[in-house]
């Protein structure tokens, strides 16, 4: 009997045991090659999946992270910052997510399938294990208390609601992007950080003075840097076009970088950036242009084209005789919204190009603006800011600033908005595209039900902020305004409110609801004086010899020397309106003359 070949000697001389003779079976029959290949592929098996364990949990430092998200705020463009909603327990995971987010996009479209879809494709795909070791299967576990929800998740995935990264691309992308191998790639896509680079154009009678207020408070409590108009003054030397000059601190180069920019200005996009960081996000706000000529008529009721008026409908009756578009200050009579965004304000429904320059002002408007917000929704407008700036909901609360009495309201007519609407037909037609387009952002970024949520969580916390900050619980006329340094500007005939603080409240307290109310030139000029300290000392000593009989006896304090620097910028306004006609006049006397000497 022929010996076995020495290659299998080891195994005969081997003890036998239950082992061996398995061994000895395996690698002696016909298909011994067959059943090494499986070896070796367990073994690959095993060392691969050991390997993917220990760097998961050297990732996390715990290999399985459990994250609490508040339930309002599930798949929000909510931040991770301090006063954010959502909270992280691995902290040193959430820092690295937040060093590792790519850039923010710049589009101002948002993703399209709707929360419920996404969440029921998250409810298929997700089958992690939890703390307790049980499979979780990508369902959301409330908590006792109906608060909060808790996902089972390894500590390289966060839900963080970028929503735009989020519902990029097709569903069966979705799906293929949460697996173990594109955790990381995933999770640093969707962190979404808090915007500190704004550019707000400020528009005339549309609450843009409380959102103001809301950028100045959020600047001030981070120590941002504001780009304030030159000299202290409260605008950007509107009404003239933008140039990056009129911003304190350029020429001189006293500032490296400016966060915010948000005082009156004719909008000229290629000067704004050249003040403001390439990623700033750009955004402002619009009002129904029948309401805002009614209000514009009352506030500024001494300008050249409302002098002869009696009434708003005896200037829109007579305004082809009342308004001459070259007298200063006569642009605020006359497609307001459109001037302020830097485009020609003179045209009326029966112009022949109204339907060419609203197209290409709306295409302009939208390739600029990230966001466009509505005075008539005022509080969807400012739910829709947080999720487009990643902020909290406490960054967003304000109370009415620069408001109206309502003794100084006005109804009007049908037929009166009608005239409005054909005498601003460029407004009409700009506030008819972006009101439909605020409502879509509505739906693709926040939602209807969340946006029913959170509107309601800003007005409970506005009604406890207006408990706790106000002495007579709202605003009142300018007459019972205790503080002089709290009483907002009076122009025109409309009679402006402010309000009172409450006077039993603690310092930190009194000094969070003082910010609240105060009106935008005292804000302005608080503001400048914390950034130019020096050059504000000068101005100071320069308002201090200005002629007293310029000063309104009424007016004491910060309000005088508002008003002196506001009398100071109208004057500038015509001098410089004078000297520009001046130059226009001998240009054109120049031509003439020219003309004339080479006439045969």
């Amino acid at each position: 009997m022929l010996s076995p070949p020495r290659r299998w000697r080891w195994i005969r001389d081997q003890p036998v045991t239950s082992g061996t003779v398995c061994v000895r079976r395996a690698l002696c029959s016909r298909h011994h090659y067959l059943w090494t290949l499986v070896v070796l592929l367990v073994l690959c098996v095993a060392i691969q999946t050991f390997f993917a364990r220990q760097a998961s949990d050297k990732l996390t430092g715990h290999p399985h992270l459990r994250i609490t998200v508040n339930k309002q705020h599930l798949f929000s463009r909510e931040s991770l910052h301090p006063e954010s909603s959502l909270g992280v327990k691995h902290d040193a995971w959430s820092q690295q997510a937040r060093q590792s987010a790519g850039p923010q996009r710049r589009s101002g479209g948002y993703g399209k399938p709707s929360h419920d879809i996404l969440l029921r494709h998250v409810d298929k795909i997700i089958n992690l294990p939890t703390e307790s070791g049980k499979v979780l299967s990508g369902k959301l576990l409330l908590s006792k208390n109906g608060k909060n929800l808790a996902l089972g998740l390894p500590g390289s995935f966060i839900f963080n609601g970028a929503w735009n990264d989020l519902t990029a691309g097709t569903n069966q992308k979705l799906i293929n992007a949460v697996t173990p191998s594109s955790f990381n790639r995933f999770s640093a896509n969707a962190t979404c950080q808090p915007k500190s680079h704004i550019v707000f154009l400020k528009t005339h009678k549309t609450a843009s003075s409380t959102i103001l207020n809301i950028l100045y408070r959020y600047g001030e409590s981070r120590n941002l840097t504001f780009a304030l108009p030159l000299n202290k003054h409260s605008q950007l030397f509107y009404p003239f076009s933008f140039a990056s000059h009129f911003v304190e601190g350029v020429s001189s180069r006293h500032v490296r970088e400016f966060h915010i920019m948000c005082n009156h200005m004719r909008f000229r996009k290629s000067e704004v950036a050249k003040v403001m960081p390439e990623d700033s996000f750009y955004f402002s706000i619009l009002r129904h242009p029948v309401a805002m000529m009614e209000s514009i008529f009352i506030y500024y009721r001494s300008i050249p084209a409302f002098h002869k008026a009696h009434s708003l409908d005896d200037f829109l009756d007579s305004s082809g005789r009342n308004y001459n578009s070259s007298v200063t200050n006569n642009h605020y009579a006359h497609n307001i919204l459109a001037f302020d965004f830097g485009f020609d304000n003179n045209l009326t429904a029966d112009a022949e190009d109204l339907e060419e320059k609203a197209s290409l002002s709306i295409a302009a408007i939208e390739r600029e603006f990230h966001l466009i917000l509505i005075s008539e929704y005022f509080d969807e407008s400012m739910i829709l800011l947080k999720h487009a700036l990643c902020w909290s909901l406490e960054d967003v609360v304000s109370f009415k600033l620069n408001s109206r009495s309502e003794r100084t309201r006005r109804p009007l007519l049908p037929n009166t908005a009608e005239k409005i609407k054909r005498w601003n037909a460029l407004d009409w037609k700009i506030y008819l595209h972006f009101n439909t387009t605020f409502w879509h952002k509505v739906e693709t970024l926040v939602g209807r039900e969340q946006m029913k949520r959170e509107k309601s969580q800003l007005r409970e916390l506005q009604a406890e902020l207006a408990n706790t900050c106000l002495k007579d619980g709202g605003a009142v006329d300018p007459s019972q305004i205790k503080d002089a340094g709290l009483k907002p500007f009076q122009y025109g005939a409309a009679v402006i409110q402010g309000y009172n603080l409450n006077p039993h409240t603690d310092r930190q307290t009194r000094a969070k609801c003082q910010r609240l109310i105060t009106p935008e030139l005292q804000y302005t000029d608080r503001l400048y004086t914390k950034q130019f300290p020096d050059l504000a000392a000068k101005l100071r000593q320069a308002t201090r010899m200005v002629p007293a009989k310029r000063q309104r006896s009424d007016k004491t304090g910060i309000i005088a020397m508002a008003s002196a620097r506001e009398a100071h910028h109208r004057q500038f306004t015509r001098r410089t309106f004078s000297n520009q006609k001046a130059s226009t006049s001998a240009l054109l006397t120049h031509k003439d003359s020219n003309k004339k000497k080479n006439m045969p």
